[in-house]
């Protein structure tokens, strides 16, 4: 027996999951993902991840602005699915959708719900100093990722994961788990645990002004949100050029044992004294240039001992 699945996503960590239910042989009678945006230094418009693929699959693909729209919520309904697949879709769906599949709307989140619901569970887990996350399939609640869980997936958080490596392997774990969980499905053996409200944190969406480097903090924690924000957005800092401040992000750094001034660097290599402790800057990206080692970085930009970051 096959099931007739809607799937709703929109980027590469979603895509993942559609070839797995693909692969598996379900019918996915549509795929909703985003409409085409402008990206790119050409600003040319774009399909998403999901909408490639599926075209490449020879899926139909929908993208509506809104499912609050009645005529998009009927015509969801008039599909009659079984069940739907949802994946970083992008929208908050209405209760009519939620309840248009006759097994309702399951969505894959990168986190252990309750811990990390919302937008950048990938992002603060490594801000946090988080060493353990994961990838549940959870039914659908109106509330934000508030319905109870179906499969869970463990993830350690390796010392050196950002969250580019993390989000790769949250996407390969989550999408092997969604044949195991259609397959229990089919057979009525899903089980479902709710979630304990007791634990529950928000991962709220990353502000360009949060993810500007605050020299007073201890390094260990910096270097957490140095790694929880490489490469995208990427934490920044400022450093005086011959014709204003320059914006620098940082991809990465290493704790180093050397203290003095916050936010000054200690020699010419950016070690660079934090809260307490310092860190030594290993990738950076100066605007408008490319992603470059620290000696690169150096040789056209050099910073000296003493020099102020801000």
């Amino acid at each position: 027996m096959t099931l007739r699945i809607a799937f709703m996503g929109t980027p590469d960590f979603a895509a993942r999951s559609l070839a797995e239910i693909a692969a598996a042989g379900h019918e996915v009678v549509r795929v909703y993902t985003q409409p085409p945006r402008r990206r790119g230094r050409g600003q040319s418009e774009q399909k998403t991840e999901v909408h490639q693929l599926a075209e490449i699959l020879g899926i139909p693909v929908h993208t509506p602005k809104s499912f609050k729209d009645p005529e998009v919520i009927a015509d969801f309904e008039a599909l009659d699915c079984d069940v739907a697949a949802v994946v970083a879709y992008g929208q908050i769906l209405p209760q009519a959708a939620l309840d248009a599949p006759r097994h309702g709307c399951l969505n894959l989140h990168a986190s252990l719900l309750p811990r990390w619901r919302g937008a950048a569970p990938i992002q603060r887990a490594i801000m946090a100093g988080d060493e353990v996350t994961g990838v549940q399939i959870q039914q659908m609640e109106a509330g934000l990722d508030t319905g109870p869980i179906l499969l869970s997936e463990t993830v350690k958080i390796a010392p050196e994961d950002t969250s580019g490596t993390l989000h790769n392997k949250l996407r390969d774990a989550g999408a092997l788990m969604w044949s195991r969980a259609l397959s229990a499905l089919e057979r009525g053996s899903l089980e479902a645990v709710a979630q304990d409200e007791d634990g529950a944190t928000y991962a709220k969406k990353i502000s360009p002004a949060e993810a500007r480097i605050d020299w007073s903090r201890p390094a260990a924690d910096l270097a957490n949100h140095i790694r929880g924000l490489s490469p995208f957005p990427g934490a920044w800092f400022e450093l005086d050029g011959e014709k204003g401040p320059v914006r620098i992000k940082v991809l990465m750094a290493e704790k180093a044992g050397e203290s003095g001034n916050a936010g000054e660097a200690l020699d010419d290599q950016l070690t660079i004294a934090c809260g307490s402790d310092s860190l030594r800057l290993t990738r950076l990206q100066r605007e408008g240039k490319g992603v470059m080692a620290a000696e690169d970085f150096l040789r056209g930009t050099p910073v000296s001992a003493g020099t102020k970051l801000s």
